[in-house]
This record gives structure tokens, C-alpha cells and sequence, in this order.
């Protein structure tokens, strides 16, 4: 093949300009244009809680977790990117929530954010029982179909009615042709609604900080009637966004859309800095082990093998943590503040803990939790936690991924085991205490969720599929923590500046 440059600098123009457009369209273009959505605390930072408060909290949804049914549907797209703002304090109660756009215009809406429930549902207009104001601090919205130019109901004939009907929450009302839904919890709290589909709108990040919009269909639920809990204003948000694996959840939707894959992520800052990063794709990090999802579970179950404190496994028999029957199994939950252990377990684990600081501690007991009054204020003394998991998947914990700081007793730190029991449901659950400071990968395509301690303060790379091979976005903290962005991005100006140099030696000489 003949060449018909110039020698000189003519050639190195040419060059950099068709390789910076290759590599801007591989860092940007193919990866499509994340979406980002801004999580923030529940409450105040200065609004303080009690223990038994946050395990009141928790043992609510609990009950939720026990009756859902199960259903998932897949498919490849596009990263999407949901930066998180606030800061997880389970004594300021660590409750997140996001907002969304819906509509034609479209009107912003509060939602919590749910691993532990599938559908988006907002309030509706003339909701019954809905709550007027929120100690959130953060306006009460109320969605109305009839304002909104792109809105339709759902049908009885429909198809998308049938994925709702699966779970036993959703049926069809004859009477009117809608698709109508209730949820009921076991605290006797509920919402009941009707399903609407309309148009989801998207903040989208181009390059490292740009802001467009983007928009999808989806369906969601509109409320008309909440009791119990839901309808108190304390905690009262606009609605729940469930990320669950049904048909009718967002990512379900947006995936089979090829709007996102069918993979999430996220990481939540630990310490007083708050923060974190929320993704639809797959967390890419070298030390990232996986273990198999259990299929047929309408939760995130895992096969939670052994515990060991110290290095030494627990004697607790493995069918304690097991899916089947009367025991729920271990679930994945970052929607639950603490953690929780099936009572077969809890004792065993307390008394490891409390058997390896006896010489360095005083235990006591505290409002039903084991704790500990230490001469420090850092946990140090305390030993590290493995739990094992089927594939050879180990998160490990740190005292604080276990221990709770409380207040000081006579000039010394108390420390709580963080972990709670659960007696009579076979269940344990790994809540946002167990979870932060992690990479957690949801791989719903794989059918397998990952983790690895991580600096969450930090940007990360993420990887999609698609029929190209797979891709990588960097998201993270754009605004405070830029250093992985700016690692990458000299890599690859330096391998443009070696390839540059690279032909200007081959056309000096030739």
C-alpha cells in the first residue's frame, strides 16, 4: 500500500486528529450516555437515632421480603450512571432516595431507592391516605395522568399487565380495563394503584461533567391508596423505586429497552464524607470475587456457607443459611440499615467476637444488643469477619463493617455488635452496615452478584456488553474525586504520544 504523506509534521497531524477521534469514541460514544440521578440521606445530619429505632425500621420491610415472589427479565445496553449524595450513618438512619423526572412536562419526584421490591410507583393525585409533607425536609409531589401528554394506562390486555400479574401483587380490574396492583406488608402498612406508562426523564453524562437529556418509557405504578407506615410524614418520600429482578422493574424495563444492561452496581461511602456510586453495569475491579445468585428467589439470595472470626470457622451447620422451606436464606438488601442473622447463628457469632477482646474489653448488654465499653475510640482490637460464600467468595469485614459506635460510658467508647437477631424465619440479611466501603455488582445477566473492598470516594471503571465487545465507562464522584478519570485519560494520551512518535520515526526512515 502506498503512502501519499508529507514527511514532517503534516503526518503527525493527520494522526492525532483520527486518533483522538477513535479514542473519544471508544471512551464516550460506545458506552451510550449514563444517566445520573442523585441519592440523598433520609435525614438531617444532625437528626440522631436509637439503636431499637433503626431495628424497628428494618424489622418493616422484613416482613415485605418474606412475601414477594420472584420474576427477571434481561437484556445489554448502555451504562447508566447514578452518582450518590448523603452520607450513611445508620444513627442518622441511612435512608436513600433518589429523584426521578416523569411525565410530558416533566415533574420531579422523590423515591426511595429498594433492592428489596421491583416496581417504581409514585404517589397519584387524589391518593387516599398519602402524606401531605415530609420531615425529609423535601417537597410532597403528586403525579397526575391527565397532565402528562405521553402517560397512557396499562390494559388489561396488555402484556406488560400479565409481568405484574406473575408476582400475586398485580391483577386486572374488569370493571374499568386497568391493570391495577396492591402491596401489602406484615406491619399491616400498603399502597394499592393502578399502572400508567410514561416517560422516565434522564440526566445523561457526556465526557466527564456534560449534561443532557435523555428519556424512556417505562411503567410504573400510580398510588391511590397507602396505610400503615407509609403513611406517616416522618420518612414520607413521593414513592419506593424498586431495583428487584421482575419484569416490571426499571431495569427490567430500561434493559430490555437496550437503555442499560442488565447489570447494577454500587458503592457506599462509609465514613463521615458521604456519598457513593450507583450504576446500571457492571463495577469493573481486579480483586472482585462473584458467588451464584440462587435462581428462583424473588430476592438477591445468596448461599451463605460459614462465618469465621479469626481465621476460625464458626460451628453453626451450613443449612442454618439455607434457601428452602421455612428458611428464607441469606439475602442481599441494601434497602436494610443493619444486618441480620438467623438466631442459629447470632449466638455463636456474639460469643466468637466477644471471646476474642474478653482480655481487653468489658461486654455488657445495651437495649438487647451485645456491647463492648474500650479504652479506644477506634475498633482495632476486634477481629476481622469472613463470611463464606458458594464459588469461594469471601467478603471479609472490618469492625466497623460489624460494630456500631455509641455513646461514651464513663470517659470509654462503646461499641455494639451490629448485627441483630432474627428469631423464627431462617433468614439473614446483609444490610447497608455489612455493605459499605464495597463494590457490589448485581449481574442479573450472569445470575451471580460480586464485591471487593473499595475506596468508594473514588471513581470507577464500569463494562457493559454489546455486539461489539464490551465497553467501559468511568463513573464516580466527577466533582470531588477525579483521580482514576485522570489516570485513564493520561494512559491514553500517553499511548497516543508512543504511537505519534512511533510513525514519525517510521516516515522519517522510509
Amino acid at each position: 500500500m502506498q503512502a501519499y504523506f508529507l514527511a514532517g509534521n503534516p503526518v503527525i497531524l493527520i494522526i492525532t486528529g483520527a486518533v483522538v477521534a477513535v479514542l473519544l469514541q471508544t471512551a464516550f460514544v460506545v458506552c451510550g450516555f449514563p444517566t445520573i440521578l442523585t441519592l440523598e440521606r433520609g435525614f438531617a445530619v444532625n437528626h440522631v437515632v436509637e439503636l431499637s429505632e433503626l431495628k424497628d425500621r428494618d424489622s418493616v420491610r422484613h416482613p415485605r421480603i418474606l412475601q414477594q415472589q420472584q420474576q427477571q427479565q434481561a437484556s445489554v445496553g448502555s451504562v447508566v450512571d447514578f452518582p450518590v449524595q448523603g452520607t450513611y450513618d445508620p444513627f442518622r438512619v441511612g435512608l436513600y432516595f433518589t429523584r426521578v423526572q416523569l411525565g410530558s412536562p416533566p415533574k420531579e419526584y422523590f423515591v426511595q431507592i429498594d433492592t428489596g421490591s421491583d416496581v417504581l410507583w409514585v404517589s397519584c393525585a387524589s391518593c387516599e391516605g398519602c402524606p401531605r409533607s415530609s420531615g425529609l425536609q423535601i417537597p410532597i409531589q403528586f403525579y397526575d395522568p391527565s397532565s402528562s401528554s405521553t402517560a397512557s394506562l396499562i390494559r388489561c390486555s396488555d402484556q406488560r399487565c400479565s409481568l405484574g400479574s406473575q408476582s400475586l401483587d398485580s391483577s386486572c380490574s374488569k370493571s374499568n380495563d386497568q391493570c391495577i396492583y396492591t402491596f401489602q406488608y406484615g406491619d399491616g402498612s400498603g399502597t394499592s394503584g393502578f399502572y400508567v406508562s410514561d416517560q422516565i426523564q434522564l440526566d445523561t453524562i457526556v465526557g466527564d461533567s456534560t449534561s443532557s437529556n435523555a428519556s424512556a418509557s417505562v411503567v410504573f405504578g400510580c398510588s391511590m391508596s397507602q396505610t400503615g407506615d407509609l403513611t406517616k410524614s416522618d420518612r414520607a418520600v413521593d414513592g419506593i423505586f424498586g431495583f428487584g429482578q421482575q419484569g416490571l422493574s426499571v431495569i427490567a424495563q430500561l434493559s430490555s429497552q437496550g437503555v442499560a444492561p442488565d447489570a447494577f452496581s454500587h458503592c457506599l461511602v462509609g465514613n463521615g464524607a458521604g456519598g457513593g456510586i450507583l450504576v446500571l453495569g457492571q463495577i469493573i475491579e481486579p480483586s472482585m470475587v462473584y458467588t451464584p445468585l440462587i435462581p428462583s428467589q424473588p430476592h438477591y439470595n445468596l448461599n451463605l456457607l460459614s462465618i469465621s472470626v479469626n481465621g476460625q470457622t464458626l460451628s453453626i451447620d451450613p443449612s442454618m443459611f439455607g434457601t428452602s422451606g421455612s428458611r428464607g436464606g441469606t439475602i442481599i438488601d441494601s434497602g436494610t440499615t443493619l444486618a441480620y442473622l438467623a438466631e442459629e447463628a447470632y449466638d455463636p457469632f456474639v460469643d466468637a467476637i466477644t471471646l476474642s477482646v474478653s482480655q481487653s474489653v468489658r461486654p455488657l448488654v445495651s437495649k438487647d444488643s451485645q456491647c463492648y465499653l474500650v479504652a479506644s475510640s477506634t475498633p482495632d482490637i476486634f477481629p476481622t469477619v469472613s463470611l463464606n460464600f458458594a464459588g469461594g467468595a469471601s467478603m471479609i469485614l472490618r469492625p466497623q463493617d460489624y460494630l456500631l459506635q455509641q455513646n461514651s460510658v464513663g470517659g470509654a467508647a462503646l461499641w455494639c455488635i451490629g448485627f441483630q437477631k432474627i428469631r423464627g424465619q431462617g433468614i439473614t440479611i446483609l444490610g447497608d452496615l455489612v455493605l459499605k466501603d464495597k463494590i457490589v455488582v448485581y449481574d442479573l445477566g450472569g445470575q451471580r452478584i460480586g464485591w471487593a473492598n473499595y475506596d468508594c470516594t473514588s471513581s470507577v471503571n464500569v463494562s457493559t456488553s454489546s455486539s461489539g465487545g464490551r465497553s467501559e465507562y468511568v463513573a464516580g464522584q466527577f466533582n470531588d474525586s477525579t483521580s482514576l478519570q485522570d489516570t485513564r485519560y493520561s494512559l491514553i494520551l500517553t499511548v497516543f504520544v508512543a504511537f505519534v512518535l512511533q510513525l514519525s520515526v517510521i516516515v522519517a526512515f522510509s
